[in-house]
């Protein structure tokens, strides 16, 4: 990764501490508006029902199922994974359906097989309200990317509820594995790279199934790829990204320590997920009859609408 990252290493010292400056007085601002929006916001009323983000890599579990659930925090209408091609306006561009079809065919039978069964074993041993806890620790994990993305995309309230969201629940959320910050009406749809690069024209391209991984299209796998290196987790906590004269918690060259965590935390967002969703995944599967096309319709609907917003 030294290699990938070599062009890093030559910018000058004052360019960074311009840009350590920069950032911290955008994090003021977006911190004093943030402050006006809690105090304006009272509480949810009792009975919200609760809904789950899907982690970013929910692996085989996707091909089980259109991404069809809502966030935490998102205002987007349920989509219909059921409507046939032309009674959408999305366009299902599709070029490389025939290799798409035999891997959605591979994730769906890893999901049946191998994904499914561990998931309903965690699913006995946790009871719901930790797999909640699990659920909200990881997407707090992910402050950063969004943070940004709003930004990028001109969403200033939006980034200031996210810092809201991300201050709140580290804190009296013991590290976010309680949302108090939806109880404080502290809510805004998820932003993404691939939605910033929608925002800017970037066409879609061809949909794209990837193993073990849900769908994207070639500009949200890029957005993807892309939100992996915004996260500082990835170079300030467990380093796949190498900065010079930038520390981290667990040295560089100690590859073996960070891969270890980096991929049980991995198995635990994805199997923590599936077992949120497995009565969901259940009830689509044996109601559709073309599962490829209803998760392509579905996903491409949710991006899209994702993108207006």
């Amino acid at each position: 990764m030294k290699t990938m990252m070599a062009g890093l290493y030559g910018i000058p010292i004052q360019l960074k501490g311009t840009m350590v400056g920069l950032t911290l007085t955008v994090a003021l601002l977006i911190f004093s508006g943030c402050a006006s929006q809690v105090a304006s916001k009272t509480l949810q009323p009792p009975g919200t029902e609760y809904s789950n983000t899907k982690a970013p890599i929910v692996a085989a579990s996707s091909a089980a199922a259109p991404a069809t659930a809502v966030g935490r925090n998102s205002q987007e209408e349920p989509f219909d994974p059921f409507a046939k091609p032309g009674e959408t306006d999305i366009e299902e561009y599709d070029p490389l359906e025939p290799v798409n079809t035999k891997v959605f065919e591979f994730n769906r039978q890893m999901d049946r097989w191998i994904l499914k069964p561990v998931a309903k074993g965690y699913d006995f041993i946790l009871p719901n309200p930790v797999q909640i806890g699990v659920s909200n620790f990881f997407y707090n994990t992910r402050f950063v990317p969004r943070l940004v993305n709003n930004i990028l995309q001109g969403k200033f309230r939006g980034a200031g509820i996210e810092t809201g969201r991300f201050l709140v629940n580290t804190t009296v959320g013991i590290a976010g594995f309680i949302d108090w910050a939806s109880d404080m009406n502290l809510k805004t749809p998820e932003e993404d790279l691939g939605q910033t690069l929608g925002f800017y024209g970037v066409t879609p391209g061809p949909y794209i199934i990837v193993p073990l991984y849900p769908p994207f299209t070639v500009r949200d796998l890029a957005g993807y790829v892309g939100d992996i290196f915004l996260n500082p987790i990835h170079w300030l906590a467990l380093p796949i990204i190498e900065i010079g004269e930038i520390p981290s918690a667990i040295p560089h060259q100690n590859r073996t320590t960070t891969s270890l965590i980096l991929f049980t935390s991995k198995v635990t967002e994805v199997v923590n997920d599936r077992s949120l969703n497995l009565e969901k995944y259940q009830g689509v599967e044996e109601s559709t009859v073309d599962l490829y096309s209803a998760v392509r319709n579905a996903y491409l609907q949710k991006r899209a609408k994702a993108i207006q917003e």
